[in-house]
């Protein structure tokens, strides 16, 4: 049995480059170096430019892994995006600022590098999970020149849209039996300092101390029975947002608790890509000179 088949080409092969190295960062006390790597979803086609969105895996600044949800993230690329997953320091290897310094690396290697990937540089979002989300809010909301470290400084590391889920978002808000505990939780860790006995210090590192009404739009994710990083956490950060006058939704997921099976439908996923899709638009023709 034989049967020809003419398929209408209507959409781009995507390719996936694995490992790619953003940056070199300083290691072992200060005597090494290592690669920061990401994993870049892209679509092979030069004759677009397609918007970029970022994406930072959780694990309470502990532990992360750039590659753990790249069949959800390869959905999203293929809904005209071009998707990057980026590796970041974690707290084993030093405290704030360096899990946000080597996000806004990342972010500045892939518009120095935009025409390899066919992203549009002038249209970034960016998505994480937890820890990730808080570093989504934070390259978001944090413009301070301070943050900006190491290569392609003459590359700007704004986005122009961020999804935070479930995103510890004021850390002095979280409660502990006594500092004992405090000390040890992966807040203080994130500080490098007890947070209960150093409040004024915490939340100069909280996203919603660097809340204004120029933010870029906001669609918040949290599940309403969240143990590990309370609801309030993304009510306060909606409410500081809306309070600016920026673009901002809370989207609840009722019943959900952290990184739940909620987050991973394809409902969730489908408001996702809608939200890119409105605020950083469509792949657009290379303009022709």
């Amino acid at each position: 049995m034989r049967e020809k088949l003419k398929v209408k080409v209507e959409t781009p092969q995507y390719s996936v480059a694995a490992g790619v190295t953003f940056a070199q960062v300083d290691t072992w006390f200060g005597h090494t170096r290592k690669d920061l790597k990401m994993d870049i979803i892209y679509p092979e086609d030069a004759e677009k430019r397609y918007p970029c969105v970022v994406w930072i895996c959780g694990g309470a600044w502990r532990m992360m892994d750039r590659s753990a949800h790249l069949v959800y993230l390869s959905e999203l690329a293929k809904s005209g995006f071009v998707v990057a997953s980026v590796e970041y320091r974690t707290t084993n290897e030093g405290c704030f600022p360096i899990q946000l310094e080597d996000v806004k690396a990342g972010i500045r290697y892939l518009r120095a590098h935009s025409d390899r990937y066919n992203i549009d540089p002038a249209r970034f979002g960016v998505m994480g999970e937890s820890a990730g989300g808080y570093l989504a809010a934070m390259a978001a909301l944090a413009d301070d020149p301070a943050f900006e470290v190491g290569a392609f400084r003459e590359y700007s590391s704004k986005v122009q849209a961020a999804c935070p889920w479930y995103p510890p978002s004021d850390v002095t808000g979280f409660h502990y039996p006594s500092p004992v505990e405090a000390a040890a939780s992966m807040e203080s860790l994130l500080l490098g300092k007890n947070v209960m006995l150093n409040q004024e210090d915490a939340l100069k590192i909280c996203p919603v101390s660097f809340v204004t009404k120029d933010a870029p739009p906001f669609l918040i994710i949290h599940g309403d029975k969240d143990h590990t990083v309370p609801f309030a956490q993304g009510e306060i950060l909606h409410d500081k947002l809306e309070e600016a006058g920026a673009d901002v939704k809370l989207l609840v997921l009722e019943g959900a608790d952290h990184a739940d099976l909620p987050f991973f439908q394809r409902e969730i996923w489908e408001r996702i890509i809608g939200f890119f899709q409105a605020k950083l638009g469509e792949a657009k023709p290379v303009k022709k000179e």
